[in-house]
């Protein structure tokens, strides 16, 4: 007489979470953030000083697994697990943000006050077309020449308030003063005295 088979043990609760989540039902979304959420804040505060931040980064961690969820693979490990890591670098990106904050505050306190002086008229038709100029040219190459132009930033205080590498500061005013530089000599205009930021490494 053949011996009976036993019955496949039943998936547990967490694993019966875990598929539904990661087939996108959304009742499972609000079980895991019920389930999980908790754990998730607190490493955030055991990290994070400020309660808001902690929680802005719970959230974030949730909406970023949400959709993210085809990622997730259950042979590699539990769905709290997997969440808790998503936490970790929301926790991350967060203190980098604050450090970045943190610079460009510092970055604005040592700046020379501005002494008060009429407009000149000159000067106000150069910011006028350095401005359309600007306007053409792309994203990143008009942010930082802006910053140079208007807030007249030196390379390394563009890469303190902007947090990009200070090559990658160099690099995209160098092209965009070329660009603008091929613009002018087309246009027939004559840029005026460069700023801080233009006006070589520092």
């Amino acid at each position: 007489m053949t011996a009976a088979r036993p019955d496949p043990e039943p998936p547990s609760v967490d694993d019966d979470l875990a598929d539904r989540f990661r087939a996108g039902d959304e009742t499972a979304l609000r079980e895991a953030y019920d389930r999980y959420g908790r754990a998730v804040f607190h490493l955030a505060t055991s990290t994070l000083a400020n309660r808001s931040d902690a929680e802005d980064v719970t959230q974030a961690t949730f909406v970023a697994a949400w959709l993210g969820r085809d990622t997730f693979d259950p042979t590699k490990g539990s769905l709290i697990g997997w969440l808790l890591g998503i936490g970790r670098r929301k926790v991350i990106d967060r203190l980098r943000a604050a450090a970045r904050e943190t610079r460009v505050v510092d970055t604005v306190r040592q700046l020379p006050e501005p002494v008060p002086t009429g407009p000149d008229p000159d000067a106000v038709v150069d910011r006028l077309v350095v401005a359309d100029e600007l306007a053409r040219l792309p994203e990143d190459q008009r942010r930082m020449l802006e910053l140079a132009f208007y807030d007249d930033l030196t390379h390394q205080q563009i890469a303190a308030v902007t947090g990009v590498p200070l090559g990658t500061v160099k690099s995209h005013i160098r092209r965009g003063m070329q660009s603008l530089k091929r613009r002018w000599e087309v246009d027939g205009a004559a840029p005026g005295p460069r700023p801080a930021g233009l006006s070589g490494a520092r």
